[in-house]
């Protein structure tokens, strides 16, 4: 068995395939076996979200699945809380929980009611478009009753122009795509400040958003 590589700096690699080798979550497995690119775009969504949550104390992700991208999120937090409503993703979480990299993951329906703990940061990645557009409302506002007066809410999704293009795969349960006006138009309800952002695969910018393939909409400054 070969012990040691020929630059040394990679010897990391083997020392810590010994001690632990990380596996896929359920979703991301599905993802890199039947459409690999997609995750680096996922993985680009949780990036953004981190370097705009950096170096808050308290984030709460809804929705996670399998929190495969979430690791990203708590690089650059300080505490993390992660939920999703299917109690099947959540014990894949907790079984594949990092030491090096904890955070608290349960189960929880954002419908039924929000989260205690005021945090400063509320994040959904590819969770509303599955919410069917009657009771948006309700799933936005338990998100706003999530976060602490100062808070900021970030949510993340598919574009409505998008989904002619999209696979059947990826657009399965997308009840609630919206246009950039309308995403903008749902977060103002609930922040006096939103900002829109396009992206177009991995890359995030401020394009016309009837261009982009996926939306970002940030609000600061609740309303009361």
């Amino acid at each position: 068995m070969i012990t040691h590589t020929k630059e040394p700096q990679y010897d990391r690699c083997l020392e810590l395939a010994e001690q632990r080798r990380s596996e896929f979550g359920l979703m991301s497995n599905q993802v890199w076996h039947d459409d690999p690119r997609r995750l680096g775009f996922v993985l680009a969504r949780y990036k953004f979200v981190s370097k705009m949550f950096s170096g808050m104390n308290r984030v709460l992700e809804v929705g996670c699945a399998d929190a495969f991208g979430t690791r990203v999120v708590r690089q650059e937090v300080k505490a993390l809380t992660a939920t999703d409503f299917d109690p099947v993703f959540v014990e894949d979480v907790n079984r594949r929980m990092d030491p090096t990299w904890p955070f608290d993951c349960f189960t929880h329906d954002m419908l039924s009611g929000p989260v205690s703990g005021a945090f400063d940061g509320v994040y959904a990645v590819d969770v509303i478009e599955h919410i069917h557009a009657e009771d948006e409302d309700r799933f936005v506002g338990n998100m706003v009753k999530s976060l602490g007066p100062h808070g900021i809410c970030i949510l993340g999704s598919p574009s409505l122009e998008s989904q002619t293009y999209a696979s059947p795969g990826s657009k399965a349960g997308h009840v609630n795509c919206k246009s950039g006006d309308d995403f903008r138009g749902l977060m103002a309800r609930y922040f006096h400040n939103v900002f829109l952002f396009s992206m177009n695969d991995e890359v995030v910018h401020t394009g016309y958003h009837k261009m982009a393939h996926y939306l970002f909409a940030i609000g600061s400054d609740r309303r009361a």
